[in-house]
């Protein structure tokens, strides 16, 4: 008998899209059960420069209540890739192909998967879009 394969992945997810929704469910192919971590707004600041359009407890509740995804937490640094994945026992590490080769130090812990982007779909643009409309 073979057991359960946790599949991790990790977002600031703001402003949802079609391209996060496919990311997902991409990882969620990968095995049993799927972990995201959200980026807190503090994190988002520093790696974005800018703050999160919805906050961190409403990003949470938006990727909690999608099919695919088992449980969520809160992602407070990207050093601590390796301690997520130890803590919630990933089998496989799933990261946009945006992050390609930055994590590749995990895989003696799991599998390290980069997936494509869904072309010409960016948070960033959107947002940009939107402030341009007003």
């Amino acid at each position: 008998m073979s057991s359960a394969r946790t599949v991790i992945t990790f977002g600031t997810f703001d402003v949802f899209h079609v391209g996060h929704l496919r990311v997902l469910e991409r990882a969620a192919e990968l095995g049993d059960r799927l972990v995201v971590g959200v980026s807190s707004d503090a994190l988002n600041l520093r790696k974005k420069e800018r703050e999160p359009v919805f906050s961190e407890r409403e990003r949470m509740a938006i990727i909690a209540a999608l099919k695919p995804v088992d449980e969520v937490f809160l992602e407070e640094s990207l050093e601590q890739k390796r301690e997520y994945v130890e803590k919630f026992r990933a089998d496989v590490l799933v990261m946009g192909d945006d992050w390609k080769g930055r994590f590749d130090h995990l895989s003696d812990v799991c599998e390290v998967v980069y997936l494509p982007r869904t072309p010409a779909i960016s948070t960033t643009a959107l947002i940009e879009k939107i402030s341009n409309i007003g």
